[in-house]
């Protein structure tokens, strides 16, 4: 993960860095732009060195610049850049993106729902960002965590952190479980080759593999299931 603290310097281009172009492209949603920046890079590995160090004179990363303007389309390309970073901090509040989102989302008017039940777009937006990975626990310099910004009224976006809370319990549930399997499959090899004549049962043992394995298709099945 490139260090956030950084910052790139870039060379001139057309009198504008590739820093300001950066800049520029994902304030205005220009994607062609930002396409143009990222192809001139020379590779994956440098595109995202420049992505995730590029900020502005205030300490917002591009990504921050994007979100505080809910522009989807410049957004939906930066996360699509391998080795993209998720939750930069910006320097004044101590947001992540997820957070500068859901400023520019308090800002909006309220708008009714769709008659077709059809998600918002400051739904779709977060979605995708929490699809990507960020991270909804991270707290800013107010000992804010996005969700707590967000505006009390949006039941919509609401149900999505809480939904998305859920999903994050699960994997973590599942992981846990996996975890503990192979070490129990390990420490029954261990037993069974030592042909130790201690008071460890296997049948006992297998018994609560099983047990755990069961449990863990149960959570599997869940998580498909949601």
């Amino acid at each position: 993960m490139a260090d956030p603290r950084s910052q790139v310097e870039h060379e001139e281009e057309d009198g504008a860095s590739a820093g300001e172009l950066l800049i520029e492209a994902c304030r205005r949603n220009n994607t062609d732009l930002l396409a143009d920046v990222i192809s001139s890079c020379g590779g994956e590995e440098k595109a995202a060195e420049v992505l995730n160090n590029t900020k502005t004179v205030l300490g917002n990363y591009i990504y921050h610049e994007a979100a505080l303007r809910g522009n989807y389309e410049v957004i939906d390309m930066l996360l699509d850049q391998e080795g993209f970073e998720c939750d930069p901090i910006n320097t004044r509040e101590g947001d992540t993106p997820l957070h500068s989102a859901i400023r520019f989302i308090n800002s909006l008017p309220p708008t009714p729902p769709s008659p077709d039940n059809e998600p918002s777009a400051a739904y779709n937006l977060i979605s995708m960002m929490l699809e990507a990975g960020s991270d909804a626990s991270i707290r800013n310099k107010a000992n804010l965590t996005a969700v707590q910004l967000l505006d009390p009224r949006n039941v919509e976006l609401k149900r999505l952190f809480q939904e998305a809370a859920e999903e994050a319990e699960r994997e973590r549930e599942i992981a846990g479980l996996e975890a503990e399997e192979h070490e129990e499959e390990a420490l029954e090899d261990d037993y069974a080759g030592s042909g130790s004549d201690s008071d460890f049962d296997p049948e006992e043992f297998k018994r609560q593999q099983e047990e755990k394995k069961k449990e863990l298709a149960e959570l599997k099945a869940a998580k498909a299931e949601a």
